[in-house]
């Protein structure tokens, strides 16, 4: 298969992963954190920082390329909607978060505290086989004696610190009456310790601190190489949470926080800012643009007595609301408790390793107690006994399984990355196999999300002139599409003057004693078509109409052919208009599909077809599709999409094209194989290891050994990911 082109340069895959700790720190000090969906590389950091850096009052500006942030000081009088619209017309999308939202989601320790483990572990662990090496090359008596003291004083305090993480776990479960793989684990650290520790007392001629600081290093590494298939634990809905506007203006002009606003208050929005509340239009007209809420690729005309929601953007002209909700009782937030709802129910799936744990556990805890008692009966002598019990522990300690599920996870990880994917979730690999059903989002996953005039040559020159100068001053997105057009074909702008934008309507302008107008259908009395389209009327002449697509992304129809090749069942759900959505679904091969859906429709729609019995595979982009990729099974966005989407999603599509999730389908019923096949591997080398054990012919050390070899070789099977599946 040949690789994916990532959006993105050396500059920015090779940013330090410590912008996460900057990060939380900056965001505590920023007056203003920005979201940037649309940045991708090093440039793009550099553009943003020179573009904010330029405004009066900002004093700084630092951009976090992993997160696709900018944190801004400023002085109290400069204005966020100015920072947002200057980086608008430098071409940067993007939006206010509130910090305090945030702030708490902003740090490592987990990823950091579980590296310094294996640290201090490993560095025990080597200091002690160095002291081992001289007790096994014939060290004796007082000599023996001081070097098994020397290796207890540096592996006790080592085990102790660096062992917490089964500790800990162990006991949660066992306080909760139930068994886990951490329970065997430290059990037999523990045990190896403790039995090293009496026999260090009783001048014995073996000490086994070695093999359990081996025993915590490896199941260590495993542990990290688990944590690093996943995401930084951030949660979604939190980050919804974040994308509401934190301050308001009243119609009076004050400036108060979203907290303070009462229902009923009179809220002025002005054109290019986002909806703060749920409310009732009750001055102004204007087009809204609702994309991110429900994925309608063309603004939505609005005036008095209208309803609009948090989140929405206000395009053409100012509007006066009146509050019906706001802050916790939002639409917005609402979808926000939609996902943290849906994230809940998700995170109830069992991985194959915790199945695998409820039937390994016990077992491995009555084998060794058979031992012990076995050998008290057998003859008598504690000490043998307890080493042979403590021998099978470890001989028994699931290092091998701790290993099988994340060798395979990271091996299938870093080839769908090479391919063009990141993984997040620890399990999306195991559940991403068991899926029968994908679901589609339309605009901005499907296709680009981005209008382009399809009918240039066919409008007459003088049309195009006047069209491009009446586009260049709207804020409409088809306006702006017209003008890039008109602009890439070289077009000189027609001499229009006293050009104003009429709210809710269009853009109209004065050409020498002609009146012309760029807009609705309505408004010019043009007849309307079933495309996308704007109309130019010029004078009394008959109306104009560009009309505009909306490209597919690039490998949309490979994605979906391959999907259907494996026996998948594809359907498409859209907040779009039918036409649009039926078009779309006839040129890619869709026949199931869905138009106008809100985003409690389309989380209701994912939520029957699992009730239903259905794994559901959601790909999506926008915050409309936030809580129906948290409500499936498994989850995609593509690296385009807003924070909140992405954060809530199992992968990450890291370049445009949607091609690898054909192979990312392929890859995980492989790594699923891979992670059942080091199952089998780690039962067999039990079922011969044990009886040995059973039998007192190993001692804790020989256990160590071999329970190291089982780890290697689940770790080379797992690596036979990384050639064809």
């Amino acid at each position: 298969m040949s690789e994916v082109q990532i959006s993105a340069c050396p500059a920015c895959v090779a940013a330090p992963a410590a912008e996460e700790t900057a990060h939380a720190r900056d965001v505590r000090d920023a007056r203003f954190v920005l979201s940037l969906p649309a940045i991708y590389c090093a440039a793009c950091i550099s553009g943003v920082e020179r573009e904010l850096t330029k405004q009066p009052g900002v004093r700084a500006a630092r951009v976090n390329l992993t997160l696709k942030r900018a944190q801004v000081e400023a002085d109290e009088d400069v204005s966020v909607d100015a920072l947002i619209g200057a980086l608008t017309k430098a071409g940067y999308e993007a939006y206010e978060l509130d910090a305090s939202a945030i702030s708490a989601t902003e740090t490592d320790k987990k990823g950091r505290a579980i590296l310094t483990r294996i640290a201090v572990s490993g560095f025990a662990m080597m200091n002690v086989m160095l002291l081992s090496i001289a007790v096994w090359s014939g060290a004796s008596d007082v000599t023996r004696d001081m070097f098994h003291w020397v290796s207890a004083a540096i592996a006790l305090p080592a085990i102790a610190y660096a062992a917490q993480p089964f500790f800990g776990s162990a006991w949660t479960a066992l306080k909760a009456k139930r068994l886990n793989m951490d329970v065997p684990i430290s059990l037999a650290i523990l045990l190896a310790g403790g039995m090293s520790l009496f026999e260090t007392i009783e001048s014995g001629q073996h000490a086994y601190f070695d093999a359990a600081l081996s025993l915590t290093f490896f199941l260590l590494a495993g542990r990290y190489l688990d944590y690093r298939t996943r995401s930084v634990a951030r949660s979604a809905a939190e980050e919804l949470a974040a994308l509401e506007v934190p301050r308001v203006t009243l119609v009076d002009g004050t400036v108060i926080s979203i907290k303070d606003l009462a229902k009923g208050a009179l809220v002025r929005v002005v054109p290019g800012a986002r909806v703060p509340v749920d409310g009732i239009v009750v001055e102004g007209a204007s087009e809204l643009d609702r994309s991110l809420l429900t994925g309608e690729s063309l603004p939505v005309e609005t005036g008095v007595d209208s309803i609009v929601s948090a989140g929405e953007v206000n395009l053409t002209g100012p509007l006066i609301v009146k509050v019906t909700a706001a802050g916790e009782d939002s639409s917005l937030h609402r979808m926000a408790d939609l996902v943290a709802m849906a994230e809940t129910s998700r995170n109830k799936y069992t991985s194959l390793a915790d199945r695998a744990a409820q039937i390994y556990a016990p077992t491995v805890h009555l084998l060794s107690l058979a031992a012990f008692i076995g050998w008290m009966v057998a003859t008598g002598d504690l000490r043998h006994s307890i080493n042979v019990a403590v021998a099978v522990l470890i001989i028994t300690c699931p290092c091998a399984l701790g290993l099988a599920v994340p060798a395979v996870t990271t091996a299938a990880s870093g080839r769908l990355f090479r391919a063009g994917m990141l993984i997040k979730s620890a399990t999306a690999i195991e559940r991403l196999a068991e899926v029968d059903t994908v679901v589609f989002d339309k605009t901005g996953t499907l296709t680009e999300g981005k209008p382009e005039l399809a009918n240039l040559r066919d409008i007459p020159p003088h049309a195009r002139s006047v069209a491009m100068a009446l586009a260049a001053g709207s804020a409409h997105p088809l306006s702006g599409a017209l003008f890039e057009a008109t602009k890439a074909a070289d077009i000189a702008p027609a001499p229009v003057i006293e050009i104003r934008e009429v709210p809710g309507q269009g853009v109209e302008g004065r050409l020498g004693d002609q009146t012309v107008r760029l807009g609705r259908a309505t408004w010019l009395n043009a007849m309307a078509l079933s495309q996308t389209a704007t109309y130019l009327k010029i004078g009394e002449e008959a109306p104009i109409a560009f009309t505009f697509i909306d490209h597919l992304r690039e490998g949309a129809a490979d994605a979906v052919a391959a999907l259907k090749r494996q026996g998948m069942d594809v359907v498409l759900l859209s907040g779009d208009a039918p036409a649009a959505v039926a078009d779309i679904a006839h040129r890619i091969g869709i026949e199931a599909w869905d138009a106008e859906c809100l985003p409690e429709a389309k989380a209701l729609r994912v939520a029957e077809l699992t009730r239903s019995g259905r794994k559901v595979l959601m790909v999506g982009d926008g915050l409309n599709d936030t809580a129906a990729l948290a409500a499936a099974h498994v989850s995609i966005s593509p690296a385009s999409a807003l924070e909140a989407t992405r954060v809530v999603s199992d992968m990450v599509l890291l370049g445009k094209s949607l091609a690898p999730i054909g192979e990312a389908t392929r890859v995980s019923v492989s790594a699923t194989r891979r992670i059942k096949e080091n199952f089998n591997i780690a039962t067999l080398y039990n079922l011969v290891a044990i009886p040995v054990a059973l039998a007192g012919y190993a001692t804790p050390l020989a256990a160590a050994l071999a329970m190291s070899a089982s780890s290697i070789t689940v770790s080379l099977n797992a690596l036979r990911l990384r050639g064809k599946s």
